[in-house]
């Protein structure tokens, strides 16, 4: 019975330790971008006028993210497998009130967090900068969090700072 036990304990930590490995497809997967359609255009019209009214040039991905790089890094970018040590701030687009900051550089697992940075933070190495310009579908949609009311597109400001 222990030798089953143990055959399995093998299996299970075997299966982890490979599910976790930088070369496995996971890490090169997309985050899911499964979403409210519908919510999903109200955001990027949202978003685009936004920056039309700023007079900011952002760079328009297909799925509806939009970004300013502004420095790209040096060395490899991140993928979801990574965990990454970042400063930012976030703030609502609606008005730029400040929601969240990071006082000191922080540490994540990039799969951890909301899907808007899976998408933007693989656009930058260690060293790079970016804005990111997220979608409500693609942050905390229609159930908000905290100071975050539903369907609240987001702005980051992100620093970098290191890959792990």
């Amino acid at each position: 019975m222990n030798k089953l036990y143990y055959i399995a304990f093998l299996l299970v930590a075997g299966l982890l330790f490979t599910a976790c490995g930088d070369d496995d497809e996971a890490c090169s997967a997309q985050p899911n971008l499964s979403v409210d359609q519908a919510q999903l255009v109200k955001d990027v019209e949202a978003i685009d006028t936004y920056l039309q009214e700023n007079n900011i040039t952002a760079t328009e991905m297909e799925n509806g993210l939009r970004y300013v790089i502004n420095a790209s890094g040096e060395g490899s970018n991140p993928n979801i497998c990574n965990s990454v040590t970042v400063n930012y701030v976030g703030k609502l687009m609606s008005n730029g009130s400040v929601f969240d900051k990071s006082s000191n550089p922080v540490t994540f697992p990039l799969s951890a967090l909301i899907t808007g940075w899976q998408i933007g933070i693989p656009l930058i190495a260690s060293g790079g900068e970016v804005t990111l310009y997220i979608p409500s579908v693609y942050a905390y949609g229609s159930r908000g969090s905290g100071s975050i009311p539903p369907n609240a597109n987001l702005i980051f400001d992100i620093d970098l700072l290191e890959v792990k």
